[in-house]
């Protein structure tokens, strides 16, 4: 198809300018125990080997129906949700594994630096197509620490 390859070289082109513009960090969950950090009052695992850090975006759904929620099977109601996302970067970028997580370094938008500190945790593999013009990984938002009032 060397045809449809060379008319979607300019797309390729186009999406890498114009799509790709924030910086994003794709890396191996940590081994070893958690360690409690009193700033986020989580405990975080240490983080894990990067295997991409470079242009990106993290796109939300598009649809309500995109965010779901299941219960704990040893609670009667419904612990937390998935929020459907997707991580798109350049063909050149490795394929992300299954429960890589996924974190966003620098944003081109101002308003948009409340991404910045997210991570979310790639639900599969990145898709690989025959006819591609931009890596598509799926993702779930992990959950923030909540807010508590002194």
């Amino acid at each position: 198809m060397r045809g449809l390859d060379a008319a979607l070289a300019g797309v390729v082109t186009w999406i890498g300018t114009n799509l790709l513009v924030d910086t994003v960090r794709i890396a191996l969950p940590g081994g070893g125990e958690p360690v409690y950090n009193p700033d986020t009052g989580l405990n975080e695992y240490p983080e894990g080997e990067v295997l991409y850090e470079g242009p990106g975006a993290v796109q939300g759904g598009t649809a309500q129906s995109e965010i779901s929620a299941s219960p704990d099977a040893l609670q009667m109601w419904v612990g937390e949700t998935k929020s459907r996302y997707r991580l798109l970067t350049p063909l050149t970028a490795p394929l992300a594994p299954k429960d890589a997580i996924v974190s966003v370094l620098a944003v081109h938008n101002p308003a948009n630096t409340a991404l910045i500190g997210r991570t979310w945790t790639a639900q599969d593999p990145s898709r690989a197509a025959t006819t591609e013009v931009v890596r598509i990984t799926p993702l779930d938002q992990n959950q923030a620490p909540r807010e508590t009032t002194p």
